[in-house]
């Protein structure tokens, strides 16, 4: 009797040995790898009038150097291959945007390098990176004020990326297709 009442209690805990264990839910990041060696073509979907110069031009996404800490995702701009996204996986899940603005012949532009981490773990879907101080001071050198409290943003839904800028009286975003993935483009 004894035997068949230890083997009713121990059942349960042999099963839930057996049961799969859940499994984290992938990060912004990891997701975001999924797209690895993609482009995708993108419009612009806030209304602000300043937008006009990229709203008319072709733009395109190419998520394409992905590593396990670091992505970079160049961002065409019609012909203008200047701008690139380096997205980078921080400590206890963090992620730091920022955007490398290149010169035709590969050399670093003065707005270059700035962006910010994100406050804590990113989430899978979206993650927000306020200015941080090296941006702000960049910024402040090239007396452009208004950008130092820009807050980017990213957000990967199931079908669409979206990058953004947001700041007082200024909201900028760009929405990308991730259904259809397009032609890759001329390395940035």
């Amino acid at each position: 009797m004894i035997g068949f009442r230890f083997a009713l209690l121990s059942a349960p805990l042999a099963l839930a040995a057996c049961a799969p264990t859940a499994q984290p839910e992938p990060d912004l990041f990891e997701r975001l790898s999924a797209y690895c060696g993609q482009a995708l073509e993108g419009r612009v979907t806030s209304d602000d009038p300043r937008d006009e110069a990229f709203a008319t031009e072709r733009l395109v996404m190419h998520v394409r150097t992905c590593g396990e800490t670091q992505m970079r995702i160049p961002f065409h701009v019609g012909e203008d291959r200047s701008r690139t996204w380096v997205i980078t996986r921080l400590p206890e899940d963090g992620l730091r945007l920022k955007h490398d603005h290149r010169h035709e012949d590969g050399s670093e532009d003065v707005l270059t390098q700035y962006g910010g981490d994100t406050d804590g773990p990113a989430g899978p879907v979206r993650a927000d990176f306020p200015a941080d101080a090296e941006s702000q001071a960049l910024f402040e050198r090239e007396n452009i004020p208004a950008s130092m409290a820009n807050v980017w943003s990213i957000t990967l839904d199931d079908d669409s990326f979206t990058y953004a800028l947001d700041r007082p009286n200024r909201h900028f975003a760009v929405e990308f297709d991730l259904t259809e993935p397009v032609e890759t483009p001329p390395a940035p």
